[in-house]
């Protein structure tokens, strides 16, 4: 018999119970269901995840100073150290090959800002360069960014979050607006788009973004070393070499002096460099990269400790896919350990069927069927069976997934390679589960199947 002759005996043979056929295919049909459904979920939380982790930088990188010792070689915290200057992210940009772009970062901590007789204290308040919002995948829903032009100028402009639009101005566009910052008059020339809570638990749209050089120079102020991590050397001043008892010879500086002298950018200090490898499989190159050009530029020699640490979210993103990974891989095998029970459910039916038909296997084999006749006719039912079943459970998973979303906003992807896996597996089950019961029959005695009750 050909290939499409047994397909067509196949099939009258399963019409003539169709109840029968229908419930031994639900197994089949709820097993492929549940893998179409979990694997469409999976998908969808997969990318979820990783869009958020791209929102926060997926292949961004974190300079941050180091931890400098003072006499007595306790190290203080890190961060401390006075080691990067505005100099640097220039240099990076120039020498670094697997860096996309780099931005200095001044934090400006626990400012007040007032609009009227409102005021509040976002979580964050930065200084940086339009290519910041690069780097964090962000966009300006009101307004516009700033300019590299404005932070050469140090121009009163900033960026403010949903969060100081919802507090200071009633929900109404800012745009335009001004604001005071620790007494400081900014002009809002946009809104950030909303981001909501980072994984860390932290609202992302309590935020003021404004350009690095007016942050420092107006609201943080000129920070150029400290006690801490300077060498002392004896005073040679001539105040000490010629003590006076009237009026100083050099009088002390004022205290205000320095705060209101606009000094240039290049003696400010940065307290972070945010970069953006080229690509996500070249943030190790691009840290490489940056500890060779922030070694040189700082005058380190060999076997000397570096004077500021790394930061990426490499090994966060590994460990949030392995976590998505792992959970996929679960509800997939839950959903196979189904696709079993069906299949024992097919091998049942078609063992039942095998002695149903014992006397019609004896007919067959005395006209002349071999028993890789009766094997293959045996074989296509189960599998034709199986196919039905995965056709009609890749539809529900389908509508199953879809009402996911719909009701509990659940993300979700199609799978197309999943749905003609889910074929394959079909087909693979009706194999394995249907090849005992075809054997079976194709074993049979003829003359012992035609004397069959």
């Amino acid at each position: 018999m050909s290939l499409w002759r047994t397909m067509l005996v196949a099939l009258r043979a399963l019409r003539r119970n169709p109840t029968r056929a229908l419930l031994t295919a639900l197994g089949i049909v709820i097993g492929i269901a549940a893998v179409i459904a979990m694997m469409e979920i999976g998908n969808g939380s997969s990318t979820a995840i990783r869009r958020s982790i791209e929102n926060m930088g997926a292949n961004s990188i974190l300079v941050i100073p180091g931890a400098p010792r003072i006499p007595g070689g306790v190290r203080q915290s890190a961060g401390s150290a006075i080691s990067l200057v505005p100099e640097d992210c220039d240099a990076i940009m120039r020498d670094c090959p697997s860096v996309a772009v780099a931005v200095p970062i001044v934090r400006a901590s626990s400012v007040q800002v007032v609009v009227g007789n409102k005021n509040w204290t976002p979580q964050q308040c930065y200084g940086t360069d339009p290519d910041y919002l690069t780097i964090r995948n962000w966009k300006v829903a009101d307004g516009r960014n700033f300019t590299a032009r404005e932070v050469s100028s140090r121009t009163r402009v900033c960026l403010v979050g949903k969060k100081i639009v919802t507090e200071l101005f009633d929900g109404k566009s800012p745009v335009n607006s001004e604001i005071r910052i620790n007494n400081v008059t900014f002009e809002v020339i946009g809104v950030l788009q909303e981001k909501g809570a980072n994984m860390m638990g932290f609202d992302e749209d309590d935020v003021i973004l404004a350009p690095w050089s007016t942050i420092r120079l107006r609201i943080t102020g000129l920070r150029k070393g400290s006690a801490s991590n300077t060498k002392s050397t004896p005073s040679t001043s001539p105040s000490a070499l010629y003590p006076a008892t009237g009026v100083a010879f050099y009088p002390e500086q004022a205290d205000n002096l320095e705060a209101d002298t606009l000094l240039a950018p290049r003696f400010a200090r940065i307290d972070q460099i945010m970069l953006m490898a080229t690509d996500p499989k070249k943030v190790d190159n691009a840290v490489n990269e940056v500890t060779m050009v922030l070694r040189e530029r700082h005058n380190l020699k060999p076997g000397q400790e570096d004077d500021f640490w790394i930061r990426n979210s490499a090994a966060f993103m590994e460990t949030l896919n392995k976590t998505g990974s792992l959970m996929t891989n679960l509800l997939m095998v839950v959903a196979l350990i189904s696709l079993v029970v069906g299949g024992v459910g097919i091998m049942n039916i078609m063992l039942v069927s095998v002695t149903e038909r014992t006397r019609e296997i004896g007919l067959r084999m005395a006209v002349g069927a071999r028993s890789r006749d009766i094997l293959k006719q045996f074989l296509v039912e189960s599998i034709m069976l199986c196919l039905v079943g995965g056709i009609v459970g890749i539809v529900l998973g389908r509508t199953a997934a879809v009402l996911v979303r719909s009701q509990l906003n659940w993300p979700i992807e199609p799978s197309p390679g999943g749905m003609l896996t889910a074929v394959a597996v079909s087909a693979a089950v009706g194999i394995v589960f249907g090849f005992y019961p075809a054997w079976k029959a194709s074993r049979l005695d003829p003359i012992e199947a035609l004397r069959y009750e």
